[in-house]
């Protein structure tokens, strides 16, 4: 007993105070050949997968089946990126399953460079459900539509547009028409910071349009909703900052962009992230990119770090699954050649990753 209520002690401490509780509190589900790109539990507990571009996978998209096998997503047809002549998956990131049954995987379209697109697949009618092009001016030129939040209650999806990073923004999608619009461009919001990331002691390195090697800077890419639809929570990967905004605003296309901007509000500190995912209790769970950690956000908007290991190398998307459990999958992607400099040193395995959400965790 003495235990338990010094472990309540601390915790509540850390609350306070906004301290650090690392410990080793996740489970390993899966472990891959092939690096994921972003996750997504269906209300079903099916698992959905990207599988990153940075990689060259064979496939864009896949299920993770009980005996922790992938296969392609929907099917192998949708999945051959060479066809062109037909509707394809080519370079998947963002992946969100609604509670209709209905997964939505945005294609930012860059490896074969074709125009970025939104593409929703019923899973209970196994069908095509909807596809959405993106052309400009909701998709410049250097857009990388990244991430997305569906809001099934007014009929949108909010998707992250980290974009060349001065032009960063997010796009909203009106599901009843098809129409798009790029909003939030440039706000400080979704802009980068001046930080470099360094894993393990070594920055991240791009070889710039110039062929010089650049240490990046990445705009909005975390985004997610709360259960209740209420707020639009987003940041800049490069950043130190989350920030919200009423989804009842963002959802509304009549505003104009300075009454727009007026509506975010700073929320609280956040180390540099890649994805974000929300339980019921408002918990915003994410990677602690610098630290191989897994942390989250609470209510308070206080940050605790929860888990701790090497073999968190990347926590690049997170997800909440119905039975309660946080899911992440883990990729390396600082050793992908696109963020090393041209030269891949990362080796698998990759992994599949879950954990009790904070409330549930024993002390």
């Amino acid at each position: 007993m003495k235990w338990v209520l010094a472990g309540l002690f601390w915790l509540w401490i850390s609350l306070v105070a906004g301290l650090s509780v690392a410990s080793d509190t996740f489970e390993i589900v899966a472990e891959f050949t092939e690096a994921p790109g972003n996750i997504a539990v269906a209300r079903d507990g099916r698992i959905f997968m990207s599988l990153h571009q940075f990689y060259e996978p064979r496939y864009s998209v896949v299920e993770v089946l009980p005996d922790h096998s992938i296969v392609p997503f929907p099917n192998s047809d949708l999945n051959q990126r060479n066809d062109t002549g037909k509707l394809r998956l080519d370079s998947v990131l963002g992946i969100q399953a609604d509670n209709d049954g209905i997964v939505w995987m945005l294609d930012n379209g860059l490896r074969s460079e074709v125009a970025p697109k939104l593409v929703a697949w019923d899973t209970r009618k196994n069908r095509l459900h909807r596809v959405i092009y993106f052309t400009p001016p909701s998709a410049p030129a250097n857009a990388f539509v990244n991430d997305l939040a569906v809001d099934k209650t007014r009929n949108r999806i909010f998707i992250s547009d980290p974009a060349g990073g001065d032009n960063a923004a997010l796009i909203v999608v009106d599901l009843e028409t098809g129409l798009t619009q790029r909003v939030l461009e440039g706000e400080r919001s979704v802009i980068p910071e001046n930080l470099d990331l360094l894993i393990d002691g070594r920055p991240l390195r791009m070889s710039g349009p110039d062929g010089k090697i650049i240490q990046p800077h990445i705009g909005v890419n975390p985004i997610a909703e709360d259960s209740t639809n209420e707020w639009v929570y987003f940041g800049a990967m490069h950043g130190q900052s989350l920030f919200r905004i009423p989804a009842v605003d963002l959802a509304d296309m009549t505003h104009d962009a300075q009454s727009l901007a007026n509506k975010v509000e700073k929320y609280s500190e956040k180390p540099i992230s890649d994805g974000i995912a929300m339980d019921h209790e408002n918990n915003i769970y994410l990677g602690q990119l610098e630290s191989n950690a897994i942390g989250v956000v609470t209510p308070n908007k206080k940050y605790i770090q929860l888990a701790q290991s090497p073999k968190l190398s990347w926590v690049d998307s997170l997800a909440v699954g119905p039975d309660g459990w946080v899911y992440a999958v883990v990729n390396q992607l600082h050793l992908s050649a696109p963020l090393n400099a041209g030269e891949k040193r990362s080796k698998p395995p990759y992994y599949l990753v879950r954990m009790r959400p904070l409330n549930l965790n024993e002390l």
